[in-house]
């Protein structure tokens, strides 16, 4: 029986076996019954999640905490660059935890609690800091590397104990950045207030410590029984076009991302709130993040995954187009656009992996995952920066900035439907019955072992005419994928 979703065969079309039933390509060791010990998994990447990403999202706080009173100096551009820099450490660090995680010495579950050594240790060092560059190795680099190690190596495995319930499942665990970054949001500016910023960092410090450990031990994988490929750098995955338009669509959405998850608070000053009031806007975006993911994971399960991440996306840079830049000036105004744009602005971190299976399989997601958070890296690193680069002072000085965000999410979901159309075109190559077109849906090594069978049927690929007609058609028309 061939197995389309190990490297090498996986990365071929014409691997396949001519009398191979693609329904049955999936190896039998990856069926299980969903539910059980997942969910408890889940709930452990909720708890990682909260205390990662959601613990970065409270750096909106700081960041305006310290643009207005200057704590470390006044170099702007400096203080945006550490929130980038968390981000792309964590990213960068993709290859190291990809393979710790695949080490069997190691295996995710340490590489988590090593991840969560840093992230305490980037905490205590921050209560101590007295100069920029001090900040930059502590709640930039140390951070960004303890919150990669914990994230990257987990990312994949949701996917792995559900199959029609996967966006669900991986939508709730990514809801927990949402949740910990409102409790982050407004803890961090009630702690800086009542007991300073030194005394703020080393409470969060033990609370991420304990938190994170127990989600270390209560997160397993099932990396054996799918044959998961731990390659940190699999270069040959960059030689699909799907993958090619998935990095585009990522790329973008983070961009836009950060920007707005950074820039939302210290916007909200200044149009003249309050950095309470402020504080509770970049609360509500991080409610309706967790709010939201899980009513994405739903409706992806049910509409489809490409379908719901491209209309979520595209939704995003129409609220930054239109209402960011003409209907926030005031505290309510602010918190509307909060919620609006909450709930689906994360999109990329509710979906990613499960579409990742659907542009290249099941198996191989923790090699693409690891190549895509590489591709992130520079993005990150520098959206902030240039959204702050492009503020000016005085009345609309965030204009530049609103439009910026709005094109960049705009510009992803361009990517992203072209995406969508390769997929709705590869499924019109083979005739499949009902069962095996949602097995072709959620793995794309079903999907690769059907074309190869297909192809050997017909005696070679369609005319190159007849390829580009049925991927026009894949832009409007109504499919579910």
């Amino acid at each position: 029986m061939a197995e389309p979703n190990r490297e090498p065969k996986n990365d071929q079309r014409g691997n396949g076996s001519s009398n191979e039933n693609p329904a049955e390509s999936i190896p039998q060791s990856q069926e299980l019954k969903e539910g059980g010990y997942g969910w408890v998994v889940i709930f452990g990447m909720f708890l990682l999640n909260a205390h990662t990403w959601g613990l970065n999202s409270s750096f909106a706080v700081f960041l305006a905490y310290y643009l207005r009173n200057g704590t470390f100096g006044s170099n702007e551009l400096g203080y945006a660059f550490i929130g980038g820099l968390s981000i792309s450490i964590a990213l960068l660090a993709s290859p190291l935890a990809t393979t710790l995680a695949g080490w069997k010495r190691c295996g995710i579950r340490w590489t988590i609690f090593i991840g969560v050594v840093f992230e305490t240790i980037a905490f205590i060092g921050s209560s101590f800091a007295s100069e920029l560059w001090h900040l930059i190795l502590s709640q930039g680099i140390s951070f960004g590397l303890g919150m990669g190690l914990c994230f990257v190596s987990s990312a994949s495995v949701p996917p792995q104990w559900f199959k029609k319930r996967r966006s669900l499942a991986n939508s709730l665990a990514a809801s927990g950045s949402g949740f910990g970054g409102l409790c982050y949001s407004l803890a961090t500016n009630a702690m800086i207030t009542n007991i300073g910023l030194p005394w703020a960092f080393r409470v969060i410090a033990i609370i991420c410590f304990v938190v994170n450990s127990v989600a270390a031990y209560l997160i397993r994988d099932r990396n054996e029984a799918v044959g998961s490929v731990h390659v940190a750098f699999n270069w040959k995955l960059f030689k699909r076009p799907s993958f090619m338009l998935f990095q585009a669509w990522m790329a973008f959405s983070i961009i836009g991302y950060v920007i707005l998850i950074y820039s939302i608070v210290d916007y909200s000053q200044s149009v003249g709130l309050s950095s309470s009031q402020a504080s509770l806007v970049g609360a509500m975006f991080s409610l309706f993040q967790g709010l939201g993911r899980p009513v994405i994971g739903l409706s992806s399960d049910a509409i489809g995954r490409l379908n719901i991440a491209n209309l979520c996306t595209l939704f995003c840079g129409l609220v930054c187009m239109f209402f960011w830049v003409f209907g926030t000036t005031s505290f309510a105004a602010c918190l509307v656009f909060a919620m609006l744009s909450g709930s689906v602005a994360g999109v990329i971190w509710a979906t990613v992996a499960p579409i990742c299976a659907e542009v290249v399989g099941l198996a191989l997601i923790p090699s693409a995952l690891s190549m895509t958070w590489l591709v992130l890296v520079l993005p990150s690193t520098f959206a902030e920066v240039i959204g702050l680069s492009l503020r000016r002072s005085g009345p609309g000085g965030y204009l530049d900035v609103q439009l910026f965000t709005a094109f960049m999410y705009i510009g992803a979901f361009i990517f992203g439907w072209l995406l969508r159309a390769w997929k709705v075109w590869e499924l019109k190559q083979v005739q499949l019955d009902k069962e095996q077109r949602e097995l072709a849906i959620r793995d794309e090594g079903v999907l690769t072992a059907a074309l190869s069978h297909q192809s050997h049927a017909n005696g070679g690929a369609p005319p190159p005419t007849q390829r580009w007609t049925s991927f026009l058609k894949g832009l409007y028309v109504i499919e579910r994928v």
